[in-house]
């Protein structure tokens, strides 16, 4: 007992956001995402302190796991960001640097925290409300009869993760796989409640990022071509599939539990050697075509199958099982002791080969409309082919919240901005009667004003990392990027399209730099002109609730007074 170490007081930190330590980590974690941010972020190397795999990256689903502190206050904040990129998985820098933005901003206003607690919330509100509206001048309704919009969606999303290392062809090309393969899993003729279906991505190492493909149906990597004799092409009548999701190697482990009685001179493996070939003879009357199995299949087996013509597949893996039984609507076989019912069988329409680089792979064609496919993703090497395959999976949620809400963004900033405009026009009508319903004084009112629409606009601004200047339109209220080398007397010959590439500069138009004070003013709306399209889209649906999760992070971390750290 005496070498047991006496118990530790714990750590009690008043006022945290007076805590020099915990500010300057906050401000080391803000200059970190908001150089991260954009098309144009900076990669992150991301490994730890003993060496091990390295990742590169600058995805927030990648990076914030990777990010650990000793602080529990910092930690509270990465937590709940994480938490909403795992929902949602966009925005997350978005609410990030908005949270941090925020705290910082109510640091410098001088404002109690109550206080700026109580505006947060109110400008939200108005921020939602406003958002929700048939005539918001930052939204625009997702027409799914076209798909150029769809591809503008997918193509910001990509494109926003530099670690894919891609041209602007190569990031094209993936946005129209991602939106093809994404319209795959959408029944057409589904009456009722809709179930959407799944996307199986394969990775192809070394190959040109132009070489990717969408298939319908399923590709299933083949590790022996030269026993596969026969691959039956689409035929007028499907083909049938047996799927089984038990080990067919013939070992005793496989029968179950329980205890195994076995008389002497019994030849064990012969026996289930005998109840193998038993089943091979069963699906050769049958007549089937395909025989899959999870796991290993015996290799006497093999070759009794493959010289009745069957094609066999064995080691698929519990990954694919899910998806090749709502291809083929074959029910898995889980025993080898009972005949196999002919309700358990499925149906292919056709068999083919596949062939990507050094992969061979076999094209399991569905009998029918089906919802799953398959995306071949290709890319020069294994770093940018994992943030590739990230981005895809991102892609696809984020179209698939835009079937629940139809609608996106404006992109590129133009929305922070827009807001940020918005929120200073209509507060000015009410500064007095709104100030006394929220319980505090037209200073602190007009100050927390300032400080959330400075919060947006930093958003903004994040998005450039080459030296150039943010601004704002004094019209429409969108971003618009100077570049560093630009004259200021032809500044609209260098601005030319704003962030989200909607509005064109022209010679009457007036801008003013972020941050910096500019007249209050109503953005007009944009004209509904169908030939002017956006070029940049966020997701509503994530960046809505971005927008709430960084309001509500900031206001809880600016109402902490105490944290208590256990120090044992």
């Amino acid at each position: 007992m005496s070498r047991v170490e006496k118990k530790a007081p714990s750590l009690c930190t008043d006022l945290p956001l007076d805590n020099t330590d915990i500010c300057n980590k906050l401000q080391i974690l803000e200059q970190l995402l908001r150089s991260c941010f954009g098309p144009t972020g900076r990669l992150k190397q991301v490994h730890n302190n003993i060496g091990g795999h390295v990742v590169t990256t600058s995805s927030s689903s990648v990076l914030l796991p990777a990010i650990s502190s000793p602080q529990p206050f910092i930690n509270l904040i990465i937590t709940s960001i994480r938490n909403h990129v795992s929902r949602f998985s966009d925005c997350g820098l978005f609410a990030a640097i908005l949270c941090l933005a925020l705290i910082e901003q109510a640091k410098q206003t001088g404002v109690s925290g109550n206080v700026a607690i109580r505006l947060n919330k109110y400008f939200l509100g108005l921020c939602t409300s406003y958002l929700h509206q048939e005539d918001c001048g930052c939204k625009m309704k997702l027409d799914f009869c076209s798909s150029h919009n769809l591809i503008t969606l997918a193509h910001s999303v990509i494109s926003s993760k530099p670690a894919s290392v891609l041209t602007e062809p190569e990031a094209l090309h993936i946005s129209k796989l991602a939106v093809q393969a994404f319209l795959l899993t959408v029944p057409c003729n589904s009456p009722g409640i809709v179930s959407l279906g799944r996307i199986v991505t394969v990775s192809v190492e070394g190959q040109c990022v132009l070489d990717s493909a969408v298939f319908p149906g399923l590709l299933v990597e083949l590790s022996d071509v030269f026993g596969i004799f026969k691959v039956e092409n689409l035929s007028s009548h499907p083909l049938r599939v047996v799927l089984f999701n038990v080990s067919l190697a013939g070992d005793l482990s496989e029968l179950g539990n329980g205890t195994i009685e076995v008389h002497c001179g019994t030849d064990t493996d012969s026996q289930i050697l005998d109840q193998l070939l038993e089943i091979g003879k069963q699906v050769v009357k049958d007549e089937v075509k395909l025989f899959v199995c999870q796991k290993v299949i015996h290799p006497v087996l093999q070759q009794f199958l493959r010289s009745h013509g069957i094609t066999v597949i064995e080691r698929l893996g519990i990954t694919l099982m899910e998806p090749l039984t709502q291809l083929t609507g074959a029910q898995p076989v889980a025993t080898l002791h009972t005949t196999i019912p002919l309700k358990a069988y499925g149906n292919v329409r056709g068999l083919s080969f596949r062939q990507f680089g050094s992969k061979t792979m076999l094209h399991l064609l569905p009998p029918e409309e089906s919802v799953i496919c398959t995306m071949v993703l290709c890319h020069r090497n294994e770093t940018m082919l994992n943030e590739l395959k990230v981005v895809c999976q991102k892609t696809e949620h984020v179209l698939r919240l835009a079937l629940r809400e139809p609608y996106a963004l404006l992109g590129g900033g133009c929305t922070e901005t827009h807001l940020a405009a918005h929120i200073r026009h209509k507060i000015m009508n009410d500064v007095i009667d709104t100030a006394s319903v929220l319980g505090c004084s037209q200073t602190e009112y007009l100050l927390g004003m300032k400080a959330f629409c400075r919060s947006l606009e930093s958003v903004a601004t994040a998005l450039e990392h080459d030296g150039g200047n943010s601004l704002i339109d004094l019209t429409y209220a969108h971003h618009w990027t100077l570049p560093a080398d630009a004259i200021q007397e032809h500044m609209e010959d260098s601005l030319g399209c704003c962030g989200c590439g909607l509005v064109e500069s022209s010679p009457n138009m007036k801008w003013s730099y972020l941050n910096t004070k500019y007249p209050e003013f109503l953005p007009a709306p944009l004209s509904r002109d169908t030939a002017v399209l956006p070029r940049v889209l966020d997701s509503f649906t994530a960046k809505l609730n971005a927008l709430q999760v960084a309001v509500e992070t900031a206001n809880i971390a600016l109402d902490i007074r105490y944290i208590i750290q256990d120090m044992n």
